[in-house]
């Protein structure tokens, strides 16, 4: 009896721990207009199957599962991923006890996922435009290193965090006091030193191999301090290098050193890119842009509303985030529309929503495929038009709702009810 509810007991401690359960609910969509973002193109009718977490199959031949949505021919796409923000970190811009994306002694090793709200209003509201991930960057402080980026679904579930340290971020250009170019030396003289580093342990490490009934041999080198484990990573690539930087001068010494040190380089920014769009494609140099970015300045003098038209064109791998404040994330995909109305097409647009940001940080979504995850959004219609809504949404395979702190604020000042009505003039 004793053994008995031991085993019952364990057995109700793991499937409260399995993060399975959270998927045990397989789902067929039925009839969908699904845009692959893949080679597959657009399938009409078509059957995407649900199960885990992840997707499994499309257009089956045995449809089997615990539920079934009939899509009625409307859209299907990947949920869209944001980046290049704050989201979760900051509440309100103008209180500064709800930031937790700077702090003045920020540097490399600064991981602001620590800080993460997953109950933030911001992300319920980003919901609604068709986002389902993010990868969140720190504002960082006086360092010309800013942090660690990571990536986060927006479930709003308190393990909403997929991978933390994901890419090192770093701000380059301008500067209101002293020159642009001590930063882009300074981080030149990392690389090199810690290659350094690296050769040397790593002939060390063959000598030791080659002496091994050697005494002297054995001496253990100290362990490197956290700062240079991360610029280590950046140099074997194992994490990307997200480098904002604008003017073209400064993208090209990038691109420098990204073939010296064969980084794993993301460019943020680049409103100049397109004089140097060759270079970044030959160079295979993604870029983040903000597509309504189209005020020249000294370091922007080519930006243009059809910038990521012509980025494309030219071969260049383009994202998009959005351009202000993080709480304008819902926005992306009208951003994205504005790109197509200034001559890129609709298919390229939605990869540079999807599956340009995921291939750029190694993430396993953005796109309708077998083994991707299950973030997908169903349309009422063209998600790049301002009157479609989100008709539903899955993540990671668990259908989320959109509705906002803003929705439940119309409702309660819109309807009737015995509580005491809102002050109007």
């Amino acid at each position: 009896m004793k053994t008995m509810k031991l085993f019952k007991a364990s057995l109700i401690a793991l499937t409260l721990a399995s993060p399975l359960l959270a998927y045990a609910e397989s789902i067929a969509i039925i009839n969908a207009t699904v845009h692959t973002v893949t080679e597959q193109g657009v399938l009409t009718n078509a059957t995407v199957l649900i199960d885990n977490g992840v997707i499994t199959a499309i257009n089956p031949k045995d449809i089997s599962a615990d539920k079934t949505v009939d899509a009625q021919g409307k859209i299907l796409t990947p949920g869209f991923i944001g980046s290049m923000n704050q989201l979760g970190l900051v509440e309100v811009s103008a209180v500064s006890r709800t930031r937790d994306a700077r702090d003045k002694k920020a540097d490399i090793t600064f991981d602001p996922s620590i800080a993460f709200n997953a109950k933030s209003t911001a992300i319920a509201y980003s919901r609604k435009g068709g986002i389902t991930s993010d990868v969140v960057i720190p504002n960082g402080g006086d360092d010309m290193f800013k942090g660690q980026a990571f990536i986060a679904n927006l479930s709003g579930d308190y393990n909403s965090i997929v991978e933390n340290n994901v890419a090192a971020v770093i701000g380059l250009g301008g500067k209101s006091k002293g020159s642009r170019a001590l930063n882009l030396q300074k981080l030149r003289r990392k690389l090199e030193d810690a290659q350094k580093k690296l050769a040397k342990a790593s002939k060390k490490l063959a000598d030791n191999k080659a002496k091994k009934g050697d005494k002297k041999s054995s001496k253990v080198d100290k362990e490197p301090k956290r700062a240079e484990k991360e610029i280590n990573a950046l140099l074997t690539g194992e994490k990307p290098l997200i480098a904002h930087a604008n003017r073209a001068s400064d993208i090209l010494e990038l691109i420098k050193l990204k073939n010296e040190f064969n980084l794993d380089l993301v460019i943020a920014g680049a409103s100049d890119a397109l004089s140097i769009a060759k270079q970044l494609a030959d160079a295979k140099v993604p870029v983040i842009i903000g597509t309504l970015r189209n005020l020249p300045s000294f370091d922007a003098i080519h930006a243009s509303l059809e910038n990521a038209a012509k980025l494309v064109k030219a071969g260049v791998n383009v994202a998009f985030t959005v351009s202000g404040d993080t709480h304008n994330l819902y926005q992306l995909r009208f951003d994205a529309g504005v790109a197509v109305a200034n001559g890129l097409s609709k298919t390229q647009a939605l990869a540079s929503v999807t599956a340009n940001v995921a291939d750029a940080f190694n993430y396993n979504a953005g796109r309708i495929a077998i083994g991707k995850k299950a973030d997908l959004v169903l349309w009422s219609a063209d998600p790049f038009e301002l009157s479609t809504h989100v008709e539903r949404m899955w993540i990671d395979g668990k259908e989320h709702s959109t509705t906002s702190r803003q929705d439940a604020l119309r409702e309660r000042y819109t309807t009737e009810t015995n509580m005491p009505r809102a002050y109007t003039k």
